[in-house]
């Protein structure tokens, strides 16, 4: 069977409806379409299926709605899968690992620039994302448990990165200098290296 990726990317959460109103009155719009480092991902490891669903609302995003369809999958999904979560998407799989037995054995799960808790600059964590207090079930769940983050992103400050350790203590927690602020990056090169590293110890 082909080893697969399933990559759940970032979101918004809304304290309230007029809050998600006045974002999408005031949200910035381009006419040009963005390359994603999970693009790069999936053109480099063309031996690997690369799943990228779009989760619902993604801009006024609800835990218990992404749960839902996050488990629809679950029947197409392989033994030895990597999940990779970004943002909104890393704090959507470390709640749902630390609550819920993946029904399929993980490989690897990387996290990248995950929001530990509300405590973020400029955004709101609501909507059903909130963290409980023991995560040790994501580690019982995959040996391989990374966690990134940036100095310079003005999303998720690397402070958040202490609050995971305490609680992941067997993660291994990697901190860049730059991945131009919020990981907006068209490639993602160290990602490549260590996912090919984690495919070599079950080849």
């Amino acid at each position: 069977m082909k080893n697969q990726i399933f990559f759940i990317h970032g979101g918004m959460t809304f304290k309230n409806y007029e809050d998600y109103i006045n974002y999408l009155k005031n949200k910035s719009i381009s006419l040009e379409s963005k390359k994603y480092w999970i693009q790069d991902v999936a053109e480099k490891l063309k031996e690997v299926q690369v799943i990228v669903p779009r989760m619902p609302l993604q801009e006024n995003a609800k835990y218990d709605e992404w749960k839902i369809y996050f488990e629809r999958f679950f029947s197409e999904l392989n033994d030895g899968i990597i999940l990779i979560g970004s943002s909104l998407g890393g704090i959507f799989l470390a709640k749902y690992l630390s609550e819920n037995k993946f029904p399929k054995k993980i490989l690897s799960v990387y996290l990248t620039c995950p929001p530990f808790d509300d405590s973020l600059p400029g955004d709101d964590l609501v909507g059903g994302f909130k963290l409980q207090s023991d995560l040790s079930l994501i580690e019982k769940q995959t040996k391989n448990l990374y966690l990134m983050f940036s100095k310079n992103d003005d999303v998720v400050p690397i402070s958040h990165a202490e609050k995971f350790r305490e609680k992941l203590p067997n993660s291994k927690i990697i901190i860049f200098e730059s991945k131009n602020g919020h990981f907006q990056i068209e490639e993602f090169p160290e990602l490549i290296e260590m996912i090919k590293k984690d495919l070599e110890k079950i080849r």
